[in-house]
């Protein structure tokens, strides 16, 4: 396996190699010489702002974008303003940050997103250098002035402008800065001269990096890792100062022996090195310095461009892509030459079992006998993740495979993930694809975040292939990426919307958790609102078509849409949103051709807007209800003009509705109003309000008798009714003789009974006992019972053979005391029951 160490170099400890990723695909015709380059991490696309050839007023820059491996993706024009710096974001737009502090953003496609300004400061001093740099929050942007002051904007999606405090006594550009992200803030770093300053918020703060060579008269370059923990400083005198990025710890000083500052400067640090070391490039030479006082050197072939990553530096040229990196320490194990590990030894052991030699099981065994089979195929497993080489990760693999057989209890689960993963990341390293991940940028980016790429960059069948292959849920997985090809669809001009709709139906009629309603917002978005119809009639759920119907202006389909539903909820949306677009005719004009809808809104006005039934009432002549409505407005009405007028009103709407008991009835309630304001007139009685059956009660309560009676006769009160009222009421006052005086002066309608227990309830038994001679016999009983003469009841009920009368008795007789009665009653009992 020789060949695999031929690009390996040694820096102290470590070993970094330079692999070759891509043979660009692009045509560049002048290299990269001239243009303004940017490529997003991660194996992102790269940007090119390229200058006109002809010299000349009319001739303009040329923005192109192109996948990693070198394929273009868009290619147009540039037709506004002076370009100082290109950068993307965390998604992968791009922004292209103007002289004037104007940044505008792009998609993958060169299609114009949106534009925003950095601030009138920054228009009226210009852009002198500009940086684009990533944090927990978001994609940000620094800038400095020609007035050498710094803006600062963390998050470009939730833009908040800061002017950062000026740097006391700096007359001129700072000779080189950087952004940092520390204590969850960003800051940016700078130099003048010897100097270095922190600017925060709040203030300007005077730094010194430890152990700084004494030989050292300016900080000529800077660059913060990946990460943001480390820091290098290339200073005037060819020295490169490594250290953590809060300028608290050294980590090494290399001198490079090259006093020119680099073009670019840059981390190479994978994660979980101790290793640090930075790449310097200048014109045809690379240079990586790490913590011993060696040095690797390459020479370029043509004008290229560092990209820094997770775990190493990718190398941009007009011709190839390069990936630097330090080599991985598991592949340094297995593939270092004379090496004794368990994964290399696994590996000899494997290719000696396919040439069938013996050897095999001398290194098998060697191995096993220091128990550390199951670490030789996790460093085979974890080696074949960091090769690019498809052979290579095989040969690997397959020697994983053939250790995995002497184990019984190795999981299982490390080695299929990464057979997984592998399947993936070569899909996606395809030259057609050009997404050039690592395996530990892969893992740290998730596949998730990777499918979204594919989805950004319209790759839909390779996304989902990739969502079946790794079995991901379907709504995370197939369901989202056919809701991202759908949205694209709806944007093809040149389709009808028929063929656009059956498409998209036929596409996702199968996809589970779907929602039809996104798809139908983004097609009225871009202004096909027949096409967002067509589409919501796939949705199945209306309280998602609903929304964006209105949104459309097509509240009539909304209304049916919301009824069919049967959730009256969402029919109440519907037509308050109506009522608030339309005029009053109109919007009852609308809810008369939908009876659900009109009876569901006169459910809501009846308790929260009267008037409007009112409106409602009238505009259908439903009389009936009209008259309702009237004599339900009385009662809340105080004063008694009014209310009257709302009572006539009452009878007026009954009489066209042909409701002659309701006229009539209301029109009675009239007259008792009348007669109850009258009597508070002349009597000072306290009676509006009241009802007919109450006003009586209190009339003869107080003793007047005339108006009782006026009223007895002209409201016809039923005669019981009004005995019932009076005997009450002369009890209740214990009037006994008017009592006595009332019950001569007519037969009474409810018999003489009522006369006995109202005495009885005002514990007034002698007054009852003259009314049990009035008494029909058939409530003789209860007469005698209710004044305790238990004889006259025996009597009553044996006279009357009555055999429920007599158990009547019975049961209120004592065995002690009433002996002679309980047996003559128990005798007349017995008779009564031969009979």
């Amino acid at each position: 396996m020789a060949f695999v160490t031929a690009t390996w170099n040694p820096l102290g400890e470590a070993f970094y190699r330079k692999t070759e990723v891509y043979e660009m695909g692009w045509r560049l015709s002048s290299g990269l010489r001239d243009c303004l380059v940017a490529a997003a991490p991660y194996g992102g696309p790269i940007a090119l702002l390229k200058e006109p050839q002809r010299r000349s007023p009319s001739a303009r820059p040329q923005l192109e974008i192109y996948s990693s491996s070198g394929c273009s993706m868009a290619s147009f024009v540039w037709k506004s303003g002076v370009v100082k710096h290109l950068g993307w974001t965390v998604s992968d737009d791009l922004l292209c940050i103007q002289e004037d502090g104007t940044v505008l953003i792009y998609d993958l496609f060169g299609n114009f997103k949106r534009h925003f300004s950095m601030g009138n400061e920054v228009v009226q001093n210009q852009v002198l250098e500009a940086k684009v740099f990533h944090s927990p929050y978001g994609t940000g942007i620094a800038i400095i002035t020609g007035a050498f002051r710094f803006t600062l904007a963390t998050n470009i999606d939730d833009l908040k402008l800061r002017r950062l405090p000026e740097v006391p006594g700096l007359q001129g550009p700072p000779t080189c800065w950087a952004v940092l992200t520390q204590d969850r803030q960003s800051k940016v770093l700078l130099a003048s001269g010897l100097d270095l300053f922190i600017l925060d918020n709040t203030a300007c703060s005077a730094v010194t990096p430890p152990g700084l060579s004494p030989q050292v008269c300016s900080i000529v370059q800077m660059c913060v890792s990946f990460s943001y923990k480390y820091l290098a400083l290339f200073t005037d005198s060819g020295h490169v100062w490594m250290g953590s990025a809060n300028l608290k710890e050294k980590l090494s000083e290399v001198e490079t022996k090259v006093k020119t500052p680099p073009k670019q400067m840059v981390w190479c640090r994978r994660p979980k090195s101790h290793q640090p070391s930075v790449v310097m490039m200048w014109e045809r030479h690379l240079l990586v310095a790490g913590e011993c006082k060696e040095t690797i050197q390459y020479h370029l072939d043509e004008e290229s461009v560092l990209v820094p990553e997770l775990d190493g530096v990718r190398i941009i040229s007009s011709t190839h892509h390069e990936l630097l990196q330090e080599v991985p320490a598991a592949c340094e194990e297995i593939f270092k030459i004379a090496s004794m590990a368990p994964g290399a030894l696994l590996l000899e052991a494997h290719k000696e079992y396919e040439k069938e030699s013996q050897k095999a099981d001398e290194y098998l065994r060697e191995i096993k006998e220091q128990s550390l089979l199951g670490e030789a195929v996790r460093q085979c497993v974890e080696a074949a993740g960091h090769e690019h080489d498809i052979e290579t990760q095989k040969i690997l693999l397959r020697a994983a495979s053939f250790g995995k057989c002497f184990l019984s209890n190795f999981p299982a689960e490390y080695f299929v993930i990464m057979c997984r993963d592998l399947r993936v990341l070569n899909a996606v390293r395809s030259y057609t694809v050009g997404i050039p991940l690592t395996h530990t940028q892969y893992k740290q980016m998730t596949c998730q975040v990777l499918i979204d790429r594919l989805v950004y960059r319209k790759l839909y069948p390779l996304a989902i292939e990739i969502c079946r292959y790794l079995k991901t849920p379907e709504y995370q997985g197939v369901s989202r990426v056919l809701k991202h090809w759908a949205c694209c669809k709806v944007q093809q001009k040149e389709e009808s919307d028929e063929a656009i709709a059956r498409a998209v139906s036929v596409k996702l009629a199968e996809a589970a958790g779907i929602s039809y309603s996104e798809i139908a917002s983004k097609a009225y978005e871009c202004g096909r609102t027949e096409l967002a119809i067509k589409l919501l009639e796939f949705e199945p759920r209306s309280g998602e078509q609903v929304p964006l119907l209105l949104k459309m202006k097509r509240s009539q389909l909304a209304l049916s849409k919301a009824i069919e539903s049967g959730d009256t909820d969402l029919v109440y949306t519907v037509v308050t949103y109506l009522k608030n677009e339309m005029n009053r005719g109109d919007f009852f004009m609308t809810l008369r051709n939908q009876p659900v809808a009109l009876s569901l809104y006169r459910q809501f006005c009846k308790h929260q807007e009267q008037d409007t039934i009112k409106d409602l009432f009238n505009q259908d002549d439903d009389h009936q209800e009209l008259g309702s409505f009237y004599v339900k407005a009385s009662y809340k009405e105080k004063r008694l003009e009014a209310r009257l007028s709302l009572l006539q009103s009452a009878v007026d709407e009954y009489n066209k509705a042909k409701n002659e008991f309701a006229a009539k009835a209301t029109d009675e309630e009239m007259r008792l109003l009348r007669f109850q304001r009258r009597l508070e007139e002349e009597k000072g009685e306290q009676l509006l309000g009241l009802s007919l059956q109450d006003t009586l009660r209190v009339l003869l309560s107080v003793g007047l008798n005339k108006p009782a009676e006026q009223l007895y006769k002209d409201f016809r009160v039923p005669d019981k009714r009004y005995w019932w009222l009076k005997i009450t009421a002369l009890a209740d006052k214990e009037d006994w003789d008017e009592l006595e005086k009332f019950a001569k002066s007519k037969k009474s309608p409810i018999g003489y009974l009522p006369f006995v227990e109202v005495c009885v309830k005002k514990h007034n038994k002698s007054e009852a006992k003259k009314y049990i001679s009035r008494v029909t016999p058939e409530q003789k009983v209860k007469a005698h019972l209710a004044v305790g003469d238990l004889e006259g009841a025996a009597e009553a009920a044996i006279e009357r053979r009555s055999e429920a009368e007599i158990s009547m008795v019975l049961s209120r007789c004592l065995s002690t005391t009433d002996r002679g009665l309980v047996d003559r009653l128990n005798r007349a009992r017995s008779t009564t029951a031969k009979k």
